[in-house]
């Protein structure tokens, strides 16, 4: 019975949600898992993924093998990196003291990597709403400038018209009044 580390699918069309489980090679994708290791949800930016790593050091102990794409995960994660100094504590390599040191450091500047990503797709979102507010402000000045031209191209043609109507009527009394003298 090879066991696998594989994803098994869960969400809506469009939206996958993924369990990262430990399976039977032979079972179907969505089907019969052993153990449950954690979640992947690759929607979110940075994609959010929440492991139990002792479970999948465990595992990875025991001979189970992950596909493709959980071996980046585990990978991304440092479960194959502990799984790795774990190898060299068990051959007398090093000590499990060193093995932690090691590994904590690279945790650590693992989540400072995420952190300064995070903080860049955040800074990058407030520049692009704040361009996308000037480019609006823009459009809207432009609309409110064409409308007070329009509005005052009409005020001036009405002003006109009253003008022109006013202008001949004023020019007619006087006439029809030399008429009713003669």
């Amino acid at each position: 019975m090879p066991a696998r580390i594989r994803l098994q699918r869960h969400g809506k069309k469009n939206q996958p949600f993924y369990h990262i489980v430990v399976a039977d090679g032979r079972a179907p994708r969505d089907g019969r898992f052993i153990e449950k290791l954690g979640t992947y949800n690759p929607m979110t930016n940075p994609a959010q993924i929440v492991l139990n790593e002792e479970k999948a050091c465990q595992w990875l102990k025991n001979g189970a093998q992950p596909s493709d794409t959980c071996r980046r995960i585990l990978s991304y994660k440092g479960v194959l990196l502990k799984r790795h100094l774990q190898i060299g504590v068990e051959k007398g390599a090093i000590s499990q003291e060193q093995a932690d040191v090691r590994f904590n450091e690279w945790k650590q500047a693992k989540e400072t990597k995420i952190a300064n990503n995070v903080s860049n797709i955040e800074g990058e979102k407030r520049d692009a709403k704040k361009a996308r507010l000037e480019a609006e402000k823009k459009v809207n000045e432009t609309k409110a400038a064409a409308v007070a031209a329009k509005r005052q191209a009409a005020a001036e043609a009405e002003a006109a018209a009253r003008a022109e109507a006013a202008a001949p009527a004023e020019g007619e009394a006087p006439a029809a009044e030399e008429n009713t003298e003669a």
